[in-house]
């Protein structure tokens, strides 16, 4: 076996040529890339987890949606460089394929596939939670029993027979919903129906063209950024500054523990990329997209976190509606059966994206020969990736209607984290390769030889200080993989010179990824494992670049 095949590399030349043969339909302006990208990133985040994260780390929580957007900013950047470069579907896997070679191009494509589909079976698990409430607030009652998952409705069952007088009340619902439900062959039918229809809707909508897409998605940013801003007016007339008092109750602990809920509502702005052989003038717009998205969400995510902890208490907003709780809890109903009505209209956008993301990125994976053929097949009437829809669509919509939100929200990070740190790793390869300068839009070059080594010793000579170290070792060991991979960039600057801006990317990601938990990692693991044996069973053998050095060969 010869390694060199895991790390051959795509021609740049080549990936530019692809973009003249597609068969995909130009259509999209640098204002519908910038909506694709909001519509994408204000889903479920804005209107549930967004909750759960101000319970952990109080009205500080803001703050921790500026750290996480800073950190998306210096990764957009790098994946700004990249699109100027290679306006091809694909995203993150393209740009690692031509920078760090197949076996990573693969491990990331796949990481994708994980992050795209679980992020839009929590959206589509959310929304239907709205749903079912903007329903009530009309007078129609949706059975229960078609509105929850299975596994945690026989759970809370399991929990009310052995502890009776201290299941909780939420526990004790699911359980009446449990023992209520009708019966087919013994076997209770629970399942979430909503969740599947709007995904089956969704896809049905991805599948016929990028055009209605982008139509229906521009109208649903448009009510939503003005639902959300009208939300922030009138939420700030309702605000006790007593309320963020303490700003920061549960200190960086509890900021920090809230990174994964945060992280999941900026996860999205790579998306854009997906669409590159859509957009009319990639290499232009598809940079401008990414930047603009990001820096208008990041205001909207942190105004609201300030205006939610400051019209309750950060105690009360462990909730799954936590918009509409606050309004239910002032009083201002007619406000809350607003938000119902827009986060419905919110997340159906955010699932509009990721299923017209997802199957681009299998799309091109095929087109590499690392997936089976009918993954790169475009409709011939439609121009869109026909075969790949559809599996996205059933990808997504099953698993939605049974699975728990929560245990999908812990696979989501991982992998992204991971993608975004190889794109920024990517930058600094093209820049010893002296590859940057065909980008049209390239990273401002600032020197790190000597800044980053320097800030390497300044961190860890204070982290160490105030670092018990018992607690790194039986808490937080990934910290220590942080230090010393910090330690090796700092080596690598010295002698190389890195740019500042993609080492910074790298860093920040880097250490988001440290405050996650062990299930996030072990799940990824193990998606990784099974990806990592459909690559060696099948897409080592069929890639493109193998089949060509083959011909090669023989040649």
């Amino acid at each position: 076996m010869n390694f060199n095949t895991f790390f051959r590399k795509k021609n740049i030349s080549d990936l530019q040529d692809t973009t003249q043969k597609s068969e995909l339909s130009r259509v999209l302006t640098v204002k519908d890339l910038t909506f694709f990208g909001i519509a994408a990133i204000i889903g479920a985040g804005i209107f549930s987890t967004i909750g759960r994260a101000s319970y952990e780390g109080g009205p500080a929580i803001s703050l921790l949606f500026i750290l996480v957007a800073v950190a998306c900013i210096f990764t957009a950047l790098c994946y700004a460089q990249f699109a100027s470069m290679i306006p091809v579907s694909g995203s993150a896997y393209t740009y690692t394929y031509v920078s760090l070679g197949e076996i990573f191009a693969w491990t990331i494509g796949w990481a994708l596939i994980l992050e795209y589909a679980v992020s839009n079976m929590v959206i589509a698990i959310s929304w239907s939670g709205y749903f079912v409430s903007m329903l009530q607030g009309f007078g129609i009652h949706w059975p229960d029993w078609l509105s929850i998952d299975y596994w945690n409705a026989h759970r809370a069952y399991l929990a009310s027979l052995a502890h009776p007088s201290t299941i909780s009340e939420n526990d004790l619902k699911l359980s009446k919903i449990y023992q209520s439900a009708p019966e087919f062959a013994n076997i209770k039918i629970i399942f979430n129906l909503p969740a599947g229809l709007i995904t089956l809707l969704v896809t049905s909508l991805a599948y016929v063209g990028i055009k209605e897409s982008t139509r229906v998605s521009n109208a649903l940013v448009w009510i939503k950024l003005s639902v959300i801003i009208g939300i922030i007016l009138i939420g700030a007339f309702y605000v006790k500054p007593d309320n963020w008092s303490p700003f920061s109750p549960n200190g960086l602990g509890g900021v920090m523990g809230g990174v994964a809920a945060v992280f999941f509502s900026f996860i999205g702005f790579d998306s854009i990329s997906t669409t590159a052989e859509e957009a009319k003038n990639p290499q232009r717009d598809l940079p401008r997209a990414m930047l603009y998205c990001i820096i208008i969400c990041t205001v909207l995510y942190a105004s609201i976190a300030l205006i939610l902890t400051g019209m309750v208490n950060y105690k009360e907003l462990r909730v799954d509606d936590p918009l509409a709780y606050v309004f239910n809890k002032i009083g201002i109903n007619f406000i809350a059966g607003i938000i119902s009505v827009s986060a419905v209209i919110a997340m159906t956008g955010a699932i509009l994206v990721y299923q017209i993301g997802q199957p681009r990125i299998w799309m091109t994976m095929s087109r590499d020969g690392l997936l089976w053929k009918p993954f790169g097949s475009i409709h011939k009437k439609y121009h869109t990736p026909g075969f790949a829809t559809i599996i996205a669509g059933f990808f997504v919509g099953i698993p939605a209607m049974f699975l728990d939100m929560q245990l999908v929200v812990d696979l989501t990070s991982v992998g992204t984290f991971f993608a975004f740190i190889l794109v920024c790793s990517g930058v600094l390869y093209l820049d010893n390769k002296d590859l940057s300068k065909q980008a049209k839009f390239k990273l401002i070059y600032i020197n790190g030889q000597y800044v980053i080594p320097l800030t390497f010793c300044l961190g860890i000579t204070l982290f160490f200080s105030q670092t018990n170290y018992k607690e790194i070792l039986t808490i937080k060991p990934l910290l220590i993989i942080f230090w010393i991979i910090w330690l090796g960039i700092s080596i690598g600057a010295l002698k190389y010179k890195f740019s500042l801006i993609p080492v910074l990317g790298i860093l920040f990601n880097l250490y988001l990824m440290t405050e996650l938990g062990w299930s996030n990692w072990g799940m990824f693991i193990l998606w990784l494992l099974i990806g990592l044996t459909i690559y060696f069973l099948y897409g080592r053998k069929n890639s493109k670049l193998e089949k060509l050095l083959q011909t090669t060969n023989d040649k």
